[in-house]
């Protein structure tokens, strides 16, 4: 829910929600695709609804299909390409303009460990260029990796915020917690996410 409210897919039922700067969002990566049109044509198409000119259009299409990998397979119907495929010109097409603002949602889970590295990659890049990635991940070595800060949520309320390492910790501390106290339900912690 916060994500979808920071990048202003939802609206918040009370109170206020200010995100500053050019936002990109990937939370569910290739949503909005049209399965119908070629991998160029949503390319294209994507990039225009960015607002970018013809001219950055034309510059940035080759690079999506470069980092997505696709190959001749660019110019077939998306909807004859696997999930990892469309996975991966999801994510090259959200994040081949830097945002001011970069919201990222477990996207990394998908594709082999070969593409989950160049992704990674690639946001390290865009927050060396002075982009905010706000990540979101039950994997804490990538949640070490890749945030500076972190913010647990338990049912909406702020658990704990802070530096990343303590605020893993207390969690991973809250995780055993609940697993050792696993047979009296009645004790046990609510679910927990952690997100930065």
């Amino acid at each position: 829910t916060l994500l979808r409210l920071l990048a202003g897919t939802l609206q918040p039922s009370s109170g206020q929600c200010e995100v500053k700067g050019r936002t990109a969002a990937l939370l569910e990566l290739g949503v909005g695709l049209q399965p119908q049109l070629t991998g160029l044509d949503n390319i294209r198409l994507g990039l225009a609804l960015r607002g970018l000119s013809q001219a950055d259009i034309q510059l940035y299409t080759p690079q999506v299909v470069e980092f997505a990998e696709l190959g001749d397979w660019a110019k077939r119907a998306v909807k004859t390409y696997s999930s990892g495929m469309t996975m991966r010109m999801g994510f090259a097409l959200a994040t081949v303009v830097a945002p001011d603002v970069l919201i990222v949602d477990e996207a990394l889970a998908v594709g082999d460990q070969y593409f989950q590295k160049k992704s990674l990659e690639r946001l390290r890049t865009i927050v060396r260029e002075g982009a905010t990635l706000v990540f979101c991940s039950h994997n804490l070595y990538q949640v070490r990796e890749m945030c500076e800060s972190a913010l647990w949520l338990e049912h909406g309320k702020i658990r704990l915020l802070g530096a990343v390492q303590p605020v893993v910790d207390a969690y991973q501390d809250a995780c055993r917690a609940r697993q050792s106290v696993n047979t009296h339900p009645s004790t046990a912690y609510p679910t927990t996410g952690i997100s930065h």
